[in-house]
């Protein structure tokens, strides 16, 4: 039987662009369940708080377990996928973040919850890197930056999805324990996605011969010596901006409820879907879409910010505004008693351009060949930040019953972000200015 030709191909071929659109939408998929899970603890910390009968502390140690095991894999994450191939690494971290989230859901005992949480962590964090090496192998030199940031919209609907929802499925089924298993579906609904794109990778693999493509997010770290200090301020301000939003968000439904009496779910009639939609009609009047400001604005502005950033360039100026909108943000929540809804819309907005400067930045200051070990290297230490903060603000909420010195906490953090960006700005200009630029896109010598 004779192969068919190119031309006979239909366009479900391989080579064909509709093909690796069909394989972005599985690949996307990958995440959506592990963002849902790690937000949905968050998303129902009141009910967890009040049922389990456990402290604040405790619920930020669920996080904290998460990111102890991703600062563990991370280092080893990009090595394991080189190692097994994008297919069998990402099926693996997959099974990893499905067994971590069956686990809470079964869970018993607050240990049992930590070792879930860390299980889960195991595998999440690595097959955010594994999906990068996918996207990088059916996309490079095509339609890379577009085929991200479809990944990232759709991984951060999970987390849209969890503060939007887990309270109404805990509401509306009598425990938080169903909020749990919805986080243990959209697992299984990433699971499945995984699966096809296997079947559809071997496929193109086949009859395109395509090579597999290394991750370049690991560290090796005899590059680290080479690093100037542009690159360690941008990692400072990584680390303190980031500590600034998530662990905030870890308990920001709670604190919303606690100081201003806002509802969990919004007061509707009808069926789940009905009172699902109903929950984000009403965003800015539950405590779970309040939190989900941020996240929203991130999916509907930051591919205009990346524009603005290649048009404008002033990276460590805009790096600058975001941590300074930061401040004021994080104390008005704190110390007084104005809706936090506007505040968290500012939040939203630093969001949006601090990253949008901020990762794009690391290709211009270090050398092509070390920018995996760049990347590797801050997102380790960005995730020790995201696993001390949130039991940080658990503990400072017990000890203190408010969650004023918790917000003076995050603002501090916004300060310390605020001098790093200072600091970045005069290293940036010692060292020629490129990260203030227009137009420079290829990394430094």
């Amino acid at each position: 039987m004779i192969a068919p030709t190119y031309e006979e191909a239909g366009i479900l071929h391989p080579s064909k662009a509709l093909f690796r659109f069909s394989i972005l939408v599985f690949v996307a998929s990958l995440t959506f369940g592990s963002y849902f899970a790690y937000d949905i603890v968050g998303a129902i910390a009141p009910t967890l708080v009040e049922e389990l009968g456990t402290a604040r502390g405790t619920l930020g140690t669920f996080y904290t377990m998460y990111h102890v095991a991703a600062i563990l894999f991370v280092l080893i994450g990009g090595f394991l996928i080189d190692k097994l191939g994008t297919r069998k690494a990402s099926i693996s971290f997959s099974l990893l973040v499905l067994g971590g989230v069956v686990i809470v859901w079964l869970a018993r005992s607050i240990p049992v919850f930590f070792i879930g949480r860390f299980i889960f962590g195991a595998g999440s964090e690595p097959l955010i890197v594994a999906q990068s090496a996918i996207l990088a192998r059916w996309f490079k030199n095509k339609e890379l930056a577009l085929s991200f940031g479809i990944a990232l919209t759709v991984s951060r609907l999970g987390t849209l999805f969890a503060f939007n929802t887990g309270e109404l499925i805990t509401d509306l089924f009598g425990s938080f324990r169903y909020a749990l298993f919805g986080a243990v579906a959209a697992c299984v609904i990433s699971l499945i996605g995984n699966i096809i794109y296997v079947f559809m990778d071997r496929r193109g693999e086949r009859i395109l011969k395509l090579k597999e493509e290394r991750t370049e997010e690991k560290i090796v770290f005899k590059d680290i010596k080479e690093f100037k200090p542009t690159f360690w301020y941008v990692t400072l301000l990584c680390v303190t901006f980031y500590s600034a939003i998530f662990p905030f968000t870890a308990l920001s439904t709670d604190f919303f409820v606690d100081k201003w009496g806002i509802s969990l779910v919004s007061e509707a009639s009808g069926g789940f879907l009905s009172r699902v939609f109903n929950n984000f009609f009403h965003m800015f009047s539950t405590a779970g879409g309040i939190t989900s400001i941020i996240i929203f604005a991130s999916m509907i502005f930051a591919p205009f910010a990346g524009r603005l950033v290649d048009k404008v360039g002033k990276r460590t100026t805009l790096m600058i505004i975001g941590s300074l909108i930061m401040i004021p943000s994080h104390l008005l929540m704190g110390i007084t008693k104005i809706y936090p809804a506007y505040s968290m819309i500012a939040l939203g907005a630093a969001f949006v351009l601090v990253p949008a400067a901020m990762w794009p930045s690391i290709p211009l200051i270090v050398r092509k060949e070390r920018v995996g070990t760049a990347f590797g290297l801050m997102t380790a230490i960005q995730n020790i930040g995201l696993g001390l903060f949130p039991l940080l603000n658990g503990l400072l909420r017990d000890i203190t019953k408010a969650y004023t010195i918790s917000q003076i906490m995050f603002a501090s953090l916004g300060l310390f972000g605020l001098i790093f960006a200072i600091l970045l700005k005069k290293a940036d200009a010692r060292e020629g200015g490129i990260l203030e630029h227009i137009g420079k896109q290829t990394s430094a010598t």
